[in-house]
């Protein structure tokens, strides 16, 4: 198949048998507050644009469309592993299986994963050792609630992934000079254990560094931290290039953080 739009996609550095990236709002079929590309189907977007982004994806990706997974995030901690039973499931079943998840795990070659955000912290994680691979939604909920910490731990379980071998990639999302939030969120971090002088600070209302937050749960899980990487990017500030749900509205397109095992 040939497509007559390229993605734009920002890079990730895993090493040769891994394609990581972040995908940008230009390249793509989507129009309005959607636009270009999206392939979020829960956001409100066309169908029909959604499948000639996801085609073009998959085009520029070199793999089948059926080998191209996100889930349908709802803000928790459930990580779901793409293996091999998984993919010997029926459509149907596999997108029952992707209900209500926040995170992907795989070790399984030839296979995207990947997850949707739009201000939230995406983290993909990668296991030189078992080549195996981790593809996080953490929000604030989600990050309150440590799932990046969750991941790891189910890594280690599923894989025998060593925490000092990781490597980490934070992609972008909303930055502590954006990201302001009521006394209601502050104390939900602050009573689950979170030392708050390194995560926020105050202005006229508090704000919260959500990449910091994720790091220092990679730290505390025993990731080395010249193994983590920060792309840095703040989506409230730069959404012309990379969707915020803040400055866009819900009703808006998706970044697809992914990771691809070859």
């Amino acid at each position: 198949m040939t497509s007559l739009v390229t993605p734009q996609l920002l890079d990730y550095d895993f090493g040769s048998r891994v394609k990581a990236f972040s995908t940008m709002r230009k390249g793509g079929y989507s129009e309005g507050l959607f636009g270009a590309f999206n392939i979020n189907c829960y956001c409100g977007d066309e169908e029909a644009a959604i499948r000639k982004n996801r085609a073009a994806l998959c085009n520029l990706l070199g793999i089948r469309e059926d080998c191209l997974f996100m889930p349908h995030q709802v803000h928790e901690t459930v990580i779901t592993a793409i293996d091999a039973p998984f993919l010997k499931l029926s459509d149907a079943e596999q997108q029952e299986q992707l209900e209500g998840v926040d995170a992907l795990m795989t070790n399984e070659t030839g296979v995207c994963i990947g997850v949707s955000t739009a201000d939230c912290i995406p983290v993909l994680l990668y296991d030189p050792e078992h080549h195996a691979a981790c593809a996080i939604h953490a929000g604030w909920r989600g990050t309150v609630k440590r799932i990046v910490e969750k991941a790891v731990a189910r890594m280690r379980d599923t894989y025998g992934t060593h925490p000092s071998h990781l490597m980490a990639q934070i992609g972008p999302g909303i930055s502590l000079d954006s990201f302001e939030v009521g006394d209601e969120v502050y104390d939900t971090f602050l009573q689950a254990g979170f030392h708050m002088p390194a995560i926020s600070r105050r202005e006229r209302k508090w704000h919260i560094d959500l990449p910091a937050c994720n790091r220092l749960q990679l730290l505390d899980m025993g990731v080395a931290e010249h193994h983590i990487r920060d792309a840095h990017i703040c989506t409230y500030r730069r959404c012309d290039d990379f969707f915020s749900a803040r400055r866009l509205g819900v009703r808006s397109g998706r970044i697809f953080t992914a990771i691809f095992l070859s």
